[in-house]
C-alpha cells in the first residue's frame, strides 16, 4: 500500500502530464485553424507558430515547475502525511483511476498502479491467517475499473452468503487487478496466481468455483484458455462458472467511443482532439468486442475502427457454465435493452456469427429485470440464482 505522499505525489505527476497533453491539443488546433486554407498552402501557419511558441512553452515550463516544486514538497512531508489509507472511498477512485489510465500507471511502474493477487476481507490473502477453510475454493473476480471491494455493495456479499451455506462448503476469496490493461494479460496473470494459490492452500483443493461480474467474465475466459494451454493443476479441478453482466460480445460504450474518435480524426481542424478521444485504457478498448486472446490485439491498431478481429469464442469445456444478464426495464420483453452498460444478448454470450457465440444451456441463463450493471453485485435474486445453481454442482 502506497503512503500518503507516495499517492499525492502521483496525483501530481498525473495532473501534471494531463495538463501538458490538453496544452499540446489546443497548440495544435491553434496553428491549424490560424494557419489559413489548405488550398492557399496555409500561409500563415509558420507565423502563428512563430508567434504563440512563448506562450505554449510558457504554459509548458510553468506546469512543469509547479509540478516539480510539489513533488519535492510533498516527498518532504512523507513522514507528516503517514501511511496511506485503506478507505473504501480510496479503493473506488484506485478501481476508477486503473480502470482508465491502468495501462499507463502500470507501464510507469505507478505507485497507483493496482497489482495482480488474492484478498480478503479488503485486505491482501495470507493463506497462514485463514483459520478453518475448505477444500472448495469461491474465486471472485470484478469488473472494470473495480477492486475487490466492489463485492461488499448495500449490506449484501454474494462471497459471503455462498461461503455461509452448509451445503456448498466453501471458502472465498477475491482477485484484485488492473483492469486498465489488456484482458489477456491479466487472464495469464490470474492463471498464474491461482495456479500458486492452489498449492498454496492450507488443505487439498478439491474443486474451484469462479463469480465473475462484467469484465471479469472476460479476464476468467482468458485465464481458462491459457490454463488449458499450460496445463495448470486448477483448471482440471474448475468445477462452475458464474457471469454477472459479462460483455462477451462487447459493449455498445466502447464502440461508440470508438466511432467519436474515427469522426474527429476526419477533419484537420478536429483531428487534434483525437488525442483526447484516445485517454481510454487498453483494458477499455478489450471491450469494444469483448477481446480475450493477446493474438486478438496484437495485430491492430486499438483506436482504429476495424471489424471483429475474433476467429472463435468458446466456453471451458467440461466446466457447467451460468449467465445473469439484467435489464433496467420493469420487466423482461423482446424489446428489452439491458443493464445501461452491456446489452441482454452480449451477456447471454449471443452472436450472429455461430463461431463467436457461447453456447449456454437454457437452464443455465437468467435474465433479471429492473436492474442495472452494478446492482448485480447486490440483489438478492441473484445471490438466490447463484445458491440454486452451484447447489447442484458444487
Amino acid at each position: 500500500m502506497p503512503t500518503r505522499a507516495e499517492e499525492l505525489r502521483e496525483a501530481v505527476r498525473l495532473a501534471v502530464a494531463a495538463t501538458l497533453g490538453v496544452t499540446d491539443v489546443v497548440q495544435k488546433m491553434h496553428h491549424t485553424i490560424g494557419g489559413g486554407p489548405e488550398v492557399l498552402g496555409r500561409p500563415l501557419e509558420a507565423i502563428v507558430k512563430l508567434i504563440s511558441a512563448p506562450a505554449y512553452a510558457g504554459v509548458k515550463l510553468v506546469t512543469n515547475l509547479v509540478g516539480s516544486g510539489l513533488d519535492v514538497v510533498l516527498e518532504q512531508l512523507g513522514p507528516v502525511l503517514g501511511p496511506g489509507g485503506d478507505s473504501e472511498e480510496q479503493d473506488l477512485v484506485i478501481g476508477a483511476l486503473n480502470g482508465v489510465v491502468g495501462d499507463i500507471l502500470a507501464e510507469r511502474s505507478s505507485t497507483l498502479a493496482m497489482t495482480t493477487g488474492f484478498r480478503r476481507a479488503g485486505k491482501t490473502l495470507d493463506v497462514s491467517q485463514l483459520g478453518q477453510v475448505t477444500g472448495k475454493l469461491l474465486v471472485l473476480v470484478h469488473g472494470s475499473s473495480a477492486t475487490d471491494g466492489c463485492w461488499s455493495r448495500k449490506g449484501a456479499h454474494h462471497g459471503e452468503a455462498l461461503e455461509q451455506e452448509p451445503a456448498l462448503g466453501l471458502t472465498w476469496v477475491a482477485l484484485r487487478y488492473n483492469s486498465g490493461r489488456h484482458v489477456s494479460i491479466n487472464g495469464r496473470e490470474f492463471a498464474a496466481a491461482l495456479e500458486q494459490l492452489v498449492t498454496s492452500w492450507p488443505v487439498p483443493v478439491t474443486d474451484v468455483t469462479i463469480l465473475a461480474h462484467s469484465m471479469g467474465g472476460l479476464v476468467t475466459r482468458s485465464a481458462c484458455q491459457l490454463a488449458e494451454e499450460q496445463g495448470l493443476s486448477w483448471r482440471k479441478l474448475l468445477r462452475s462458472i458464474v457471469f454477472l453482466g459479462t460483455p462477451h460480445q462487447g459493449a455498445p460504450l466502447e464502440r461508440a467511443g470508438n466511432v467519436v474518435g474515427t469522426l474527429l480524426g476526419i477533419s484537420r481542424y478536429s483531428a487534434p482532439l483525437t488525442a483526447l478521444a484516445q485517454i481510454r485504457s487498453a483494458g477499455v478498448t478489450d471491450l469494444r468486442f469483448g477481446l480475450t486472446r493477446d493474438d486478438e490485439w496484437q495485430t491492430g491498431d486499438r483506436f482504429a475502427h476495424e471489424a471483429d478481429p475474433r476467429k472463435l469464442a468458446a466456453l471451458p469445456s467440461g466446466v457447467a457454465c451460468f449467465t445473469i444478464a439484467a435489464t433496467t426495464a420493469k420487466a423482461v420483453t423482446p424489446t428489452a435493452v439491458g443493464d445501461g452498460l452491456v446489452p441482454i444478448a452480449s451477456a447471454l454470450g449471443k452472436h450472429e456469427r455461430p463461431e463467436l457465440s457461447l453456447a449456454f444451456e437454457a437452464s443455465r441463463q437468467v435474465v433479471l429485470a429492473d436492474l442495472n450493471h452494478q446492482d448485480l453485485l447486490s440483489d438478492a435474486r441473484v445471490t438466490k440464482q447463484l445458491i440454486e445453481w452451484l447447489s447442484t454442482n458444487c
